[in-house]
């Protein structure tokens, strides 16, 4: 039996501790935080969407990074084991729209006392409110690490799970990347993922508060595109959010240093561009002696109708028997086209996940040891892995985490 420390109470510092005492191990868990699973708490709205019940290989075409490094780990603790493991501790599960897998009592909690069990039922040392300071380190092994009170801990095995920058309130302060560096690994650029972006046209922030259904968001960087998916948004005082937005932002983020990037809204995408102006046709034929704006309002809702009008320089009290097929045929392609510019990510403060991490290049996808470093393991979201909204991110964290613990 060895004496393992895990650095992190969330998803993957609990799997990890979990696996790496249902192996045999002696287990210390260390948490900043007067609680294990701060972030936990807040994920999906409180409801906590802890994993996506997709069979292993749609989850990887839903990983943004680095998805072929989480092979071993994503078939040793695939999503169907962390929905086992859930209520093989007494909490129900249910599976909603795109596979979203959540507690039935819908509160975040359950799933915390889960992982709380889970370490009970080995007899794992829990210690809150204890934080690191830094590693011990010699000769290309780690033996131990130093806490914040000045106290030395050693032992045969660190498991580094310190998570990200994201939601700095939960204890996400980068401290794993520090403890990494310092070691000699390799850091990925950092930037928030998951997160809403800003634009520069100020007629976005007259329409804050609205929601759209059932739109296609693409952006482009010059003539390249980067992003295109259909789903939800919404505006706001500052851009765009919405969980087609936050997609979006994991894939066109690295692109948004210093540089803009125009995004369009297609309104219609049900319709083909010669269908929708059929449809503006038979609108404007039926309402011929109407002003524009009471016909936009059938297309539109009602407050984009005075941003559409300022853009077009249409005045909103013409009748539509004025409108020339030159000027229809502008009202579509704003329709299909609603251009926006995107000039940037929101902070960490506002994003679910943090892009970027320690190299996976400095990582043993099966064993989730380091390879150049003895003694010390990393899981979770500490590493440059993310993923798209849906339960993704804590299963990689499950899966990752609990590999490091059993891999001891």
């Amino acid at each position: 039996m060895s004496k393992v420390i895990v650095v992190g109470g969330g998803a993957a510092g609990c799997m990890a501790a979990y696996g790496a005492a249902m192996v045999g191990h002696q287990v210390i868990l260390l948490e900043k935080n007067e609680k294990l699973g701060k972030k936990i708490y807040i994920t999906g709205k409180g409801r906590c969407n802890f994993t996506n019940a997709c069979d292993v290989e749609e989850f990887f075409k839903n990983v943004v990074s680095n998805p072929k490094f989480l092979y071993s780990s994503l078939y040793t603790f695939s999503p169907d084991s962390t929905i086992d493991f859930v209520e093989s501790q007494g909490i129900p599960t249910k599976v909603e729209r795109g596979n979203r897998a959540f507690p039935v009592s819908d509160h975040s909690s359950d799933i915390i006392k889960a992982l709380t069990k889970g370490l009970q039922s080995y007899n794992v040392d829990v210690r809150l409110k204890t934080e690191v300071d830094h590693l011990l380190e010699k000769d290309g092994r780690v033996y131990g690490l130093q806490l914040k009170n000045g106290t030395s801990m050693e032992c045969d095995h660190i498991i580094v799970c310190t998570g990200g920058l994201s939601y700095q309130t939960t204890g996400s302060t980068g401290d794993g990347y520090k403890f990494a560096q310092k070691l000699g690994l390799k850091v990925t650029d950092l930037r928030p993922a998951l997160v809403p972006l800003d634009c520069k046209e100020d007629y976005i922030k007259e329409m804050q508060g609205l929601s759209l259904k059932n739109v296609n968001l693409s952006i482009y960087n010059g003539k390249k595109k980067l992003y295109d998916n259909f789903g939800e948004m919404m505006f706001t005082h500052f851009g765009i959010t919405g969980p087609l937005v936050l997609s979006a932002s994991s894939i066109v983020g690295k692109y948004l240093d210093g540089n803009s990037l125009q995004g369009y809204i297609d309104l219609k995408p049900a319709l083909s561009t010669e269908e929708l102006d059929g449809r503006i046709l038979r609108d404007f034929n039926e309402n011929m002696n109407k002003h524009l704006s009471s016909v936009l309002k059938g297309l539109l809702p009602s407050s984009m109708v005075p941003i559409f009008i300022k853009i077009m320089e249409y005045d909103d009290k013409r009748q539509i028997n004025s409108i020339t097929k030159e000027e229809r045929g502008i009202l579509l392609a704003l329709l299909k086209n609603f251009p926006l510019t995107i000039t940037g990510l929101r902070d960490y403060k506002e994003a679910i996940i943090t892009a970027g991490g320690i190299s996976v290049k400095e990582i043993d996808p099966s064993t989730m040891k380091c390879k150049n470093i003895e003694g010390i393991s990393f899981a979770g979201e500490v590493l440059d892995l993310d993923a798209f909204t849906g339960g993704f991110n804590l299963q990689i964290a499950f899966s990752t985490g609990y590999l490091a613990g059993i891999s001891i």
